[in-house]
């Protein structure tokens, strides 16, 4: 026994099987194909939630090497303390005290594909600070020496990330 198609409904059938938007039923493979697209759509948001520059870490990032951080006396009396940059668009940590004197800052990139920079951000701190590292690579570890005397933040940056929030702040205690 043969169903009959009411005039109506027979174009809007064949329309929804050439435009690939029917059911199951009329499009085999239909079902699969939406749960595909599904499962990209899924990843891509996952994604792009890891690629947000937050302040803090990421449970991928790398935990920070010991002594990162911590400000000590060396023999000679200078003031030393080590940064870390990784993937994930932060300094560990981003903030850190010193006392008016001689600091030496070692930056290490511990991260596997992005390369930073450090630099004191121009015009946002009591005194100057020309000291700079242009270029770090992902492995690599450099040390600037300079002199703060006057009390206050200075503000420090990856200018090639800046916008992504990878900025941080010394403060020169009074």
């Amino acid at each position: 026994m043969s169903r009959k198609r009411t005039p109506s409904s027979a174009p809007l059938a064949r329309s929804r099987r050439a435009s690939g938007r029917g059911d199951a039923q009329c499009d085999p493979g239909g079902g699969r194909r939406a749960g595909k697209k599904a499962a990209v759509i899924a990843a891509a948001v996952a994604l792009l939630a890891g690629c947000g520059g937050g302040s803090g870490g990421s449970a991928a990032s790398p935990s920070a090497g010991p002594g990162v951080g911590v400000v000590t006396r060396a023999a000679d009396g200078v003031q030393e303390v080590t940064l870390q940059t990784q993937d994930d668009y932060v300094f560990t940590p981003d903030a850190f005290t010193v006392s008016p004197g001689t600091v030496r800052l070692t930056v290490t990139n511990v991260a596997k594909q992005l390369t930073h920079n450090f630099r004191f951000s121009p015009g946002g701190a009591p005194a100057a600070i020309v000291e700079q590292i242009p270029i770090l690579a992902p492995g690599q570890s450099q040390t600037i020496t300079f002199t703060v005397q006057q009390p206050g933040d200075y503000p420090f940056e990856c200018s090639f990330h800046v916008q992504l929030g990878q900025v941080g702040t010394m403060t020169v205690s009074g």
